[in-house]
């Protein structure tokens, strides 16, 4: 009886170590191979990004957005000249150079808007120099494989206890769960952070319009602050991925296995929670609210 007992836990232990070393082995593949895009993928332009939808978004840009901007630019400058003939005493004080004041502001606000598209682009063209000078610079090998960091690993495996093993089996299991998790939440980060930058650039015209008024002009300064902030988050994420490329190549695997795990999934969450931070600390830095 004790024999046949004995045979049916080794069968067991093989089978339990053969899942706790398949489920270790790609246990961070996927994080790690979304984690390696990420520099690609912050480091685009919108037009690099995706041709068709960048295309898409400027035609619906220059065809719907810029004529209602043109009309919001009429207003504004109309009202300014309003404003600046009944600020002189009801015309009883008129200066000329105001009018060719006037001119001036409003030869400048045609001009920025009929040039926005091209400024907006320049703004991400700059921010991708940036991203792209630095992920050159300070992203390095971010990938995490337990199975070849743990010496002896099956041999350690083979040693534990039946419950131990399929603790152990458990836990790698919930933490493989976690890891696709976390792989679609670094995609809607990467993805979402792209499809923001087009809606906004959709609709540039209309605030740019206001940006040479006095009392309207805080609508444009926004607007302006918002794209930096969007444009230098690619930065922010270069930078937390490359403090966790840092974390995880100075990271001393624990003896105990099931620690080694769940610290590496730790790095892995902060990792994630940090790049989720990027978009409200850029708002921040240029206090676009």
């Amino acid at each position: 009886m004790d024999l046949i007992w004995e045979k049916f836990t080794e069968w067991l232990k093989e089978i339990l170590v053969g899942g706790v070393m398949n489920n270790l082995t790609g246990l961070f593949d996927s994080v790690n191979n979304k984690v390696g895009e990420i520099a690609g993928q912050v480091g685009s332009t919108p037009q690099a990004w995706n041709s068709s939808i960048f295309n898409m978004i400027k035609t619906l840009s220059d065809n719907v957005i810029l004529p209602i901007a043109g009309v919001i630019l009429a207003f504004v400058m109309t009202l300014e000249l309003i404003q600046l003939i009944t600020d002189k005493n009801n015309l009883n004080d008129v200066d000329t150079w105001m009018f060719f004041k006037w001119i001036f502001k409003t030869a400048c606000a045609v001009l920025i808007v009929t040039n926005t598209w091209n400024i907006v682009m320049g703004i991400f063209e700059m921010a991708q120099s940036v991203v792209n000078s630095a992920s050159g610079v300070v992203v390095a090998n971010t990938s995490i494989n337990l199975a070849d960091n743990i010496a002896n690993l099956e041999a350690r495996l083979m040693e534990m206890e039946v419950w131990e093993l399929l603790g152990l089996w458990l836990q790698s299991f919930i933490v493989g769960i976690t890891m696709w998790a976390l792989t679609i939440c670094i995609f809607i980060i990467t993805y979402g952070r792209m499809i923001e930058i087009y809606l906004v650039t959709s609709v540039a015209p209309i605030p740019m319009a206001t940006a040479v008024n006095r009392e309207w002009g805080q609508m444009g300064q926004n607007y302006l602050r918002s794209l930096l902030a969007l444009a230098f988050q690619g930065f922010l994420i270069i930078v937390c991925v490359a403090i966790y490329a840092v974390l995880v190549q100075n990271m001393i695997v624990d003896e105990d296995i099931s620690t080694a795990i769940w610290s590496c999934m730790g790095y892995t969450v902060l990792l994630c929670f940090t790049l989720f931070k990027t978009g409200s600390l850029a708002k921040g830095i240029f206090n676009a609210h």
